[in-house]
């Protein structure tokens, strides 16, 4: 079957509920990733006996320096594994996927937008709107659909083209 692109349609878009559930799971992983993180940076320290980095992050009483290395590893986090496979490990679990208008995989650029809106102050209450839809979603022009409803009109707009090209 030929690859078409088509306009992703409100009946192919995630739930608010299932997107909720990507964003828990997600806020876990990222825990556990500044936990991984801490973890290597403290045994780190202790082998090298240099404490530098660790009382930078590990030791501050910084606020500024709590919010900016969790945003360094939301960045982190999203822009490489949504880049690479279109999906946080949210969206394996719930089975949704990140897919522009035109339901073409997002470019590096997209996902970059994407991850970056998200450091903005109550992005999360977002989604509070009627369509479901955060700000990382509107400017970035991405949207998160269920991949087993996206696959299958996929399927039938491939098939409708391909009897089109019969009667030709």
């Amino acid at each position: 079957m030929n690859t078409i692109e088509h306009t992703v349609t409100k009946d192919v878009l995630s739930s608010k509920s299932i997107r909720f559930l990507n964003y828990i799971i997600d806020y876990v992983i990222q825990i556990a990733i500044g936990m991984l993180i801490g973890f290597v940076i403290g045994i780190m320290a202790e082998l090298t006996g240099d404490y530098t980095l660790a009382d930078t992050f590990l030791y501050s009483e910084s606020r500024l320096v709590d919010f900016a290395f969790g945003y360094f590893v939301l960045m982190i986090y999203y822009t490489t594994i949504e880049t690479f496979t279109g999906r946080s490990i949210g969206k394996y679990i719930t089975n949704t996927k990140v897919v522009c208008y035109d339901g073409s995989k997002p470019k590096f650029k997209d996902i970059l937008v994407r991850s970056l809106c998200r450091i903005i102050p109550f992005e999360q209450f977002s989604f509070l709107g009627e369509d479901g839809k955060g700000w990382h979603d509107s400017i970035s022009k991405t949207y998160v659909v269920d991949v087993k409803k996206y696959n299958a009109k996929k399927e039938t707009l491939e098939g409708l083209e391909e009897i089109g090209r019969i009667g030709e």
